[in-house]
């Protein structure tokens, strides 16, 4: 049975073991001493509406309220399910007020269905705070799992992935970000990574020389949708072919990284000879790129990235 933009509790299934998910309702209790409302965090598609799953439709339809990252977005994914229940917006900005009326609504022994605009909510998405929240008063957090770009892209990358680690977005620049590199160089788990369009060449660049221009990777680009695409090689590869226009950057991107092993090439060891005689090759592949239309900054992090070379030495003028 849908419900629609009500409040009954009893359509939410709200009493314990009740309602499409069959968990028991929490430890806390709401008004009265009524049951408290369930935190069902619904996963929904990351690109292809077709891969929500029938259990997270159920939660959709029959819970009495709906908090979405991006309510225009969600209701492509309601119209296609003829999910009518009710929608407010839940996003990063909506501010603390908005937090506590989704938990006074869950006091109040009602069920909330959390989404975002794609994949599994509380994953680089927002609603972290309110799943925390509401587990700190004892409430029931409901996972009802399906589509996760992080697992897609695993799997898409076409690298052992038995053991893993999400680092989300990276840091944009100084010391954090630096940091962080450092440890996906030398971690023995495959990293995945997400990318803004703009930013994947320099981060591609920016890994090739944290962890080795021979280190395998794939960019993995709108994962489930019409233009899906998996780009597979060694990062410094990878990072050249991005800052040459080789990869379309548009859409959403996850960055597969390959595990470090006992073999892997550590970076800065090289000895001085060795770094002598490879950077006037370098440097002539710096001036190809500049005169191709390049600018000289990404020039030289695209050659340092494949060469694992020094930058500052490379801007400097043969």
């Amino acid at each position: 049975m849908k419900a629609g933009s009500g409040t009954d509790a009893s359509a939410a299934g709200a009493t314990a073991g009740s309602g499409p998910s069959g968990a028991a309702s929490s430890g806390a209790s709401g008004a009265a001493g009524a049951p408290a409302g369930r935190l069902f965090v619904v996963a929904t598609p990351i690109g292809n509406l077709g891969d929500v799953t029938y259990r997270a439709v159920e939660v959709l339809r029959t819970v009495p309220l709906v908090a979405a990252e991006d309510t225009r977005l969600s209701r492509r994914l309601f119209a296609r399910y003829e999910i009518t229940t009710h929608l407010v917006s839940y996003h990063a900005r909506s501010g603390r007020g908005r937090e506590l009326e989704l938990l006074e609504h869950l006091r109040s022994g009602r069920d909330l269905a959390l989404i975002t605009d794609a994949g599994t909510p509380l994953v680089s998405d927002p609603g972290g705070e309110l799943a925390s929240a509401w587990a700190a008063e004892g409430g029931a957090v409901v996972p009802i799992p399906g589509a996760s770009a992080v697992l897609a892209a695993l799997v898409a990358s076409g690298l052992s992935a038995a053991r893993w680690t999400f680092e989300g977005f990276l840091p944009r620049s100084g010391r954090e970000r630096r940091d962080r590199l450092s440890r996906i160089a030398s971690d023995e788990r495959a990293c995945v990574i997400y990318e803004a369009p703009s930013r994947v060449p320099a981060t591609l660049a920016d890994l090739a020389a944290a962890a080795g221009g021979e280190r395998r990777a794939a960019v993995c680009r709108e994962l489930t949708k019409m233009f899906e695409e998996v780009v597979r090689g060694p990062l410094g590869e990878l990072a050249a072919r991005a800052s040459a226009g080789g990869i379309v950057l548009r859409g959403e991107f996850a960055i597969v990284v390959e595990a470090a092993t006992a073999t892997s090439p550590a970076q800065g060891v090289e000895t001085a000879a060795t770094t002598a005689a490879a950077m006037p090759a370098a440097r002539v592949e710096v001036a190809g790129l500049i005169s191709g239309g390049m600018k000289r900054s990404e020039a030289v992090r695209v050659v340092a990235a494949r060469t694992g070379l020094d930058r500052r030495e490379l801007y400097r003028e043969g």
